[in-house]
């Protein structure tokens, strides 16, 4: 199989979550659908993991607070977040936000780690921006400003910061911990941190039924453990820049899935907005010239 294939499939997965967390928003709470699928993923995991995580402990207990606030970024407030924005937008405008992830990275790239800003991340900033605007004001570019962000909008912009700057602090933190174990332990972690939230929950918040399970099964099998393992392995196979730029087709597979399975419908806004908004992206991942050139140092010439 070509290594392309791995980003790829990871893509298609990522657009099915994407599908699921719209279903899940009318049948199952946020706090039970994120408890649940950390349940069902360190059961599964379980029996693979736990003779090398105890190997491994002492490196392990060296980063275990790095990667329980990992845990809390990734698996806790994004995946929280999703579900949450889910009750209050499409889709669509779910995954034209989330294909944001590789631009915000950058960004908080240049905070978080003092990286240079570059042309591509200024223009396609710009570029990305005002296609969200687009896309979120259904073609009026001044409706926010008159109106206000969507509150399902709002959410899926913090849930990818979240995503964006779990992925910069790993690079920052250059954790020695193998990849399956990094996600067993985070999982660990963010278990912990959904349990206080889950056993306040209403009764009839958390049912398991014929609806309801297929959406655990999917959000835990299809999108934690497979979607990682392609993504890992594309990753190893063409290194992590080459794979963001697949992220480009989340919205374009995601909205397939859409107008497929919910019924919804695809707008022009939807295609001018997005499509300018992934330009930008793609502007900010392949444009790397610095936007401030270094200054050669004045050369004496007594």
């Amino acid at each position: 199989m070509s290594p392309y294939f791995y980003p790829f499939l990871a893509i298609v997965l990522w657009a099915g979550n994407v599908i699921v967390s719209k279903l899940a928003a009318s049948a199952i709470s946020p706090t039970a659908i994120t408890f649940y699928r950390l349940v069902l993923v360190l059961l599964l995991m379980s029996p693979f993991m736990l003779r090398s995580i105890w190997r491994n402990r002492a490196v392990i207990r060296q980063h275990v607070w790095k990667l329980a606030l990992g845990g809390l970024m990734s698996m806790v407030l994004f995946q929280s977040l999703s579900y949450r924005a889910a009750e209050s937008t499409t889709a669509t405008n779910m995954a034209i936000v989330t294909a944001l992830i590789p631009l915000l990275t950058a960004i908080l790239s240049t905070i978080v780690l003092g990286e240079a800003v570059t042309v591509g991340m200024t223009v396609g900033g710009v570029l990305s921006f005002g296609g969200l605007l687009y896309v979120v004001g259904h073609g009026d570019v001044t409706a926010v400003l008159r109106e206000g962000v969507h509150v399902g909008d709002a959410l899926m912009l913090l849930a990818a910061l979240s995503f964006s700057l779990y992925g910069v602090l790993l690079r920052h933190w250059r954790i020695n911990v193998p990849a399956w174990q990094s996600i067993y332990v985070q999982c660990c972690a963010a278990l912990v941190f959904m349990l206080p939230m889950f056993l306040t929950l209403p009764a009839g918040a958390a049912v398991l039924d014929a609806k309801t399970l297929p959406l655990i099964a999917y959000a835990g099998i299809g999108s934690s453990i497979i979607l990682s393992f392609f993504w890992i392995e594309g990753v190893k196979l063409l290194g992590p820049n080459r794979c963001s730029i697949f992220i480009n087709l989340l919205p374009i597979m995601t909205a397939f899935f859409a107008i497929l399975w919910l019924g919804e419908t695809m707008h022009a806004y939807h295609l001018v907005g997005g499509g300018i908004s992934l330009l930008g992206v793609l502007i900010a991942q392949t444009v790397q010239c610095p936007m401030f050139r270094a200054q050669m140092p004045a050369s004496n010439n007594a």
